[in-house]
């Protein structure tokens, strides 16, 4: 063990398999978060790029369990639909992934959190944005903005879903979407990374065991999350955008 965690001490790794339960938890409750509680919670007391390491495959493993929890036919449906999301997202995630080591965090930090919470904010006091029809273009745009983010920093979530919930996506298919477009999406931020040097022969055991608390977390957040109507889905899933972009703001302004 001492020999495969070197660079990581035996109680912050448990820390770490902790964070990871949480993460899973929030994730098996409103289909996201896992990367951004990952990253946030890693990265204050490991180096980020060993935070990125450790969320990739808790993250590919948790959105295939969530992609195709309705089976294999719902879950190519949802690619169908969602096309143009996963292809223009996927073209500018491997672009991004390379600026990983250059762009400073805080820049990346604010890009993300500021938008999110803007968006949470009027949701949360009713001032909706409902978007009656997919409209390529918008499509489009959200999807490059969320694989630009999604390859610097494993965090695509917040406007990936703030676009799903503007749609009003029910309940049980937005969950499916997002397990599908965070699914595909961490299948290429694996080999991104790979290409980056973030992912290597040091850094991948790491990550690998962090599958288990993240699954963990997970089943016990898919539990709770059957036990609640769209409306409390919907404005849980605000408050979890909500708290997750005021800690990405509160990140870059304070440094830690």
């Amino acid at each position: 063990m001492d020999m495969v965690f070197s660079f990581i001490s035996p109680a912050h790794l448990a820390v770490a398999f902790g964070v990871a339960l949480v993460a899973g938890t929030v994730k098996g409750m409103v289909g996201f978060a896992l990367p951004m509680i990952l990253i946030s919670g890693l990265s204050s007391f490991i180096s980020p790029d060993l935070a990125l390491a450790g969320l990739i495959f808790p993250t590919l493993i948790t959105n295939g369990m969530q992609a195709m929890r309705q089976g294999r036919s719902a879950a190519i449906e949802s690619i169908k639909r969602f096309r143009i999301f996963l292809l223009v997202g996927l073209f500018f995630l491997l672009i991004s992934a390379q600026l990983v080591r250059v762009l400073p965090q805080e820049v990346l930090l604010l890009i993300i959190g500021v938008p999110v919470m803007a968006f949470a904010l009027m949701q949360i006091a009713g001032k909706n944005i409902v978007l009656k029809n997919t409209n390529r273009r918008v499509e489009a745009a959200v999807a490059a903005f969320a694989g630009l983010i999604g390859g610097v920093s494993g965090v695509w979530g917040p406007p990936t879903v703030a676009y799903l919930t503007a749609l009003g996506t029910e309940k049980t298919e937005q969950m499916r979407v997002q397990g599908v477009i965070y699914g595909l999406g961490a299948i290429a931020l694996l080999f991104a990374h790979i290409g980056s040097g973030v992912v290597r022969a040091e850094t991948a055991p790491f990550s690998v065991a962090m599958i288990v608390p993240a699954v963990i977390g997970m089943w016990f957040g898919g539990k709770l999350q059957d036990r609640i109507d769209q409306a409390a889905f919907k404005k849980a899933t605000l408050w979890v955008l909500l708290i997750a972009s005021a800690n990405l703001i509160r990140r870059a302004l304070m440094g830690f």
